[in-house]
């Protein structure tokens, strides 16, 4: 199963409105077959498993990251039908879908047919892997991750408004590798005007898949690849295709976004700097009292990145 939730993080952010699903076939202790949803959400991890695999699928374990969706679209077959079709002895199922249209009727598809199911095996990392589409199918709206590069003393820029850079060589390209794994990427008024940014995907290799660009903004009437602004944070709930959103900037969209409680998981890269009295990280976020900030965020991760560190929070 670990292996089935490592390949399902290859195209995250490429499959919306379908999960990005990873799926491990094994027989004889050998694997022989591996899958993840492509880019566009077809086909399935479970159908290019299949095909890999082929004859060895019969009497095979399949290891999977996600419920098999039971019902047939105009784009596909129904996964369980394929691994029915297959004839694969046994499946071992992650989480199970919450889509109406399957929520538990896969897997009782599957043991109709005499197949052998173990399900909500490992809950907790498919949940992690799989964010943006559950966090659709919860909330109507996409996955929000919060990007902030701050000094020592929580500070943007200097007062002059000079940022580049805050941070070092190693921690700009981790940023730029989340940038690869979202479908858009948003930032505030101020900082379009400000610094026109590029908001692409400069690793070698990786250009393609830079996320589209949106625009926070009440007033300006441009921005983004196809003249996509927002109003108001809640807009986001509007946005088709897109189930993993990044917010980059500025200090006014960041607290926008925060007070809305729209802010999933906060990635916060600090340099070993201080600035003084420059930009502060965040606008006013509207608490009362300190006992309303605390509780909130979840330490989940954190790392060097050269001379800078990562610390990555989940909201509680």
């Amino acid at each position: 199963m670990g292996a089935a939730l490592a390949l399902s993080e290859r195209t995250r952010g490429r499959t919306a409105p379908n999960p990005n699903v990873g799926c491990v076939l094994v027989s004889e202790d050998r694997v022989v077959g591996r899958g993840w949803t492509r880019p566009g959400g077809r086909p399935h991890a479970e159908a290019m498993a299949l095909a890999e695999a082929g004859e060895k699928s019969r009497g095979a374990t399949c290891y999977v990251t996600l419920e098999p969706c039971a019902h047939v679209s105009s784009r596909g077959p129904a996964c369980a039908d394929l691994l029915i079709e297959a004839g694969v002895g046994r499946v071992v199922i992650a989480l199970g879908d919450p889509d109406p249209r399957t929520d538990g009727a896969g897997a009782a598809k599957l043991r109709a047919a005499g197949i052998e199911v173990d399900d909500d095996v490992a809950p907790g990392a498919a949940r992690t892997a799989m964010a943006g589409f559950l966090t659709r199918q919860a909330k109507r709206r996409p996955y929000v991750t919060l990007k902030l590069a701050t000094s020592l003393d929580g500070r943007i820029a200097l007062p002059s408004g000079e940022s580049r850079w805050i941070t070092g060589p190693e921690a700009r390209a981790h940023a730029h590798l989340e940038r690869a794994r979202h479908e858009a990427i948003l930032v505030g008024r101020r900082t379009w005007e400000a610094d026109r940014p590029k908001l692409d995907v400069r690793l070698p290799g990786l250009e393609a898949r830079s996320p589209r660009r949106l625009l926070l903004s009440r007033h300006l009437r441009e921005g983004g690849d196809d003249g996509v602004w927002l109003a108001e944070p809640a807009d986001v709930a509007n946005l088709d295709g897109i189930d993993h959103l990044l917010v980059e900037g500025g200090a006014e969209t960041a607290a926008a976004f925060l007070r809305e409680e729209l802010v999933d998981r906060l990635l916060l890269y600090r340099a070993p700097i201080l600035i003084g009295s420059g930009k502060p990280a965040l606008g006013d976020l509207g608490l009362v009292d300190l006992a309303s900030a605390h509780g909130r965020w979840r330490l989940i991760d954190t790392r060097m990145l050269g001379s800078d560190r990562l610390e990555v929070y989940a909201n509680s």
